[in-house]
């Protein structure tokens, strides 16, 4: 089997900037989907799911549902960012 490949080096500041980045495009992402669910819940509300309005679904279980991914993403992808942080600071 194939050895898995060590990830990148980055230095203490592309880690800096890669993790504001990151932080600030989910925080965005959450945002948007609280502020559209209630934004265009009268809209939604013409459009039914097992009789219940998708309004309803998008606030109650979608929301919830996408903070939950953003959170698991963030946790992945920060994982990857210090483990390859990690790694330059153990070479230098």
């Amino acid at each position: 089997m194939d050895k898995p490949t060590p990830p990148a080096r980055l230095t203490r500041a592309q880690h800096w900037q890669r993790t504001r980045r990151l932080t600030g495009l989910l925080l965005l992402l959450w945002m948007l989907t609280g502020f559209c669910a209630a934004f265009f819940a009268r809209e939604l509300a013409g459009l039914s799911v097992f009789g219940w309005p998708l309004s309803f679904y998008l606030a109650a279980q979608g929301a919830s549902l996408v903070s939950l991914g953003i959170l698991g993403f963030y946790a992945w992808r920060m994982r990857k960012l210090d483990q390859a942080a990690r790694a330059q600071e153990t070479r230098a």
